[in-house]
């Protein structure tokens, strides 16, 4: 951890006050932070159904769709965006280099992080109190969001967070399917040090550095409070 931030703090002080182009690493934060919130909505969104069938309802189908996830979610990034890019040319045009694209590469590649945290919320609330918010005249759908999806908040919290560390990191699915002109604090920084400008990077990666240490306290505190402490 020292090198990196030594190495980090050299740069920073080599380049001085002209590094910091106010003006676009303004931009780069605004659609790193845009991006990560639409996505880490919807992977933990996605994860949701999921996670509940694997805790109340561990069927043969259910150990199989999770097993899926997993297994999609070890490629390398680079071949889920060739695999969207070939679908969305060939059978959805329209949907090429959108938004919806890179959320759908986003939830793909990181629903495994949010299913870990949501799988632990879940279990750890009773089963019986669906049960009982159904006896009490709810629907299925009712009794649901207010018993268990209410007190697996944290969890969800914590997917979120866990998705959104990933979506500010990743490069090659955002670089190959997000919109013209999409310019992420992680495509600066490869970009500038592709030129060699190791001290103009030096801003994007503090940057980086800075928003992903409240996502990390808050995963802390989120698995303390899981694990009862």
């Amino acid at each position: 951890l020292g090198v990196p931030v030594l190495t980090l703090g050299r740069w920073l002080i080599a380049g001085g006050a002209d590094i910091w182009q106010f003006s676009e690493i303004g931009l780069a934060l605004s659609q790193t932070l845009t991006i990560c919130v639409i996505g880490g909505v919807a992977t933990a969104a996605a994860a949701v159904p999921i996670a509940w069938l694997s805790v109340r309802r561990p069927t043969r189908s259910s150990r199989f769709l999770e097993g899926c996830y997993y297994l999609a979610s070890s490629m390398p990034g680079v071949v889920v965006a060739l695999a969207l890019v070939t679908i969305s040319i060939r059978v959805m045009l329209p949907l090429y280099q959108t938004v919806a694209t890179i959320v759908i590469a986003y939830v793909i590649m990181f629903l495994p992080r949010a299913l870990v945290s949501l799988r632990a919320s879940i279990a750890q609330v009773p089963a019986e109190l669906e049960q009982a918010a159904e006896s009490l005249g709810r629907s299925p759908a009712r009794a649901l969001w207010s018993t268990t999806v209410r007190l697996a908040a944290p969890g969800a919290a914590s997917a979120m967070a866990l998705s959104s560390l990933g979506i500010m990191n990743e490069l090659t699915a955002t670089q190959m399917l997000a919109p013209n002109g999409t310019r992420t604090l992680a495509m600066a920084f490869w970009a500038l040090t592709s030129e060699i400008d190791y001290a103009g990077a030096a801003p994007y990666a503090l940057l980086m550095i800075l928003f992903s240490l409240p996502l990390t306290l808050l995963l802390h505190h989120q698995s303390k409070k899981i694990a009862g402490r």
